[in-house]
This record gives structure tokens, C-alpha cells and sequence, in this order.
């Protein structure tokens, strides 16, 4: 049986390989995919708290964070595709959308 340190550990790495991936990326639908490995990295804690305190109420939450998850990529990825018919580029040092 797998115990609680190894979900946790896991979880850890994911969410440090996304947090690398959205300060040091500059592609903005390679940081959204990194947020996205974040939030999965903390719905793997989350699940794995719920399993080992025995209570569904992690899961429940998970269902949330999935939720929103959901409405992020799809707005997000929605003005991605929106800046790039206007500019061309997804690279974010070349957007400057503040500038007339």
C-alpha cells in the first residue's frame, strides 16, 4: 500500500514542475498547461488527505477545483486566441496590450 508521504511527494514535484514552468516559460498556452499541472498537483493532495483521514469532504473539493479549473482553461485559452488573431504571437514578452 502506498502511504500518505508518497502521494505528497508526487504532488510536490507536480506542482513544482508547473510553478518552473510559469516563471521561466514564455508561452502563454505553455503557462496556462503549468497553472493547469498546479491545480492537479493540489487535487492529488487533496484526494490523498480525503483518503487518509478517511472523509469525502476532499473529494468534494476536488470536484470544485476541477470545476474551475475547467472555466479557467476555456477563458483562457479563449483570449489566447484572441490576442493571437490581433498580434500574431502567444510569446508574452512580445504582448504589450497596454501600450496605444
Amino acid at each position: 500500500m502506498t502511504s500518505l508521504a508518497n502521494y505528497l511527494i508526487i504532488s510536490a514535484i507536480l506542482f513544482s514542475i508547473g510553478a518552473a514552468g510559469v516563471l521561466f516559460r514564455r508561452n502563454a498556452i505553455i503557462i496556462f498547461m503549468c497553472i493547469e499541472l498546479m491545480l492537479n498537483a493540489v487535487n492529488l493532495t487533496l484526494i490523498a488527505f480525503s483518503q487518509f483521514l478517511g472523509e469525502q469532504s476532499g473529494q468534494v473539493l476536488v470536484f470544485f477545483v476541477m470545476t474551475v479549473a475547467a472555466a479557467e482553461a476555456a477563458v483562457g485559452l479563449a483570449i489566447v486566441i484572441a490576442i493571437y488573431r490581433n498580434k500574431e504571437t502567444v510569446h508574452i514578452d512580445d504582448l504589450n496590450l497596454l501600450k496605444g
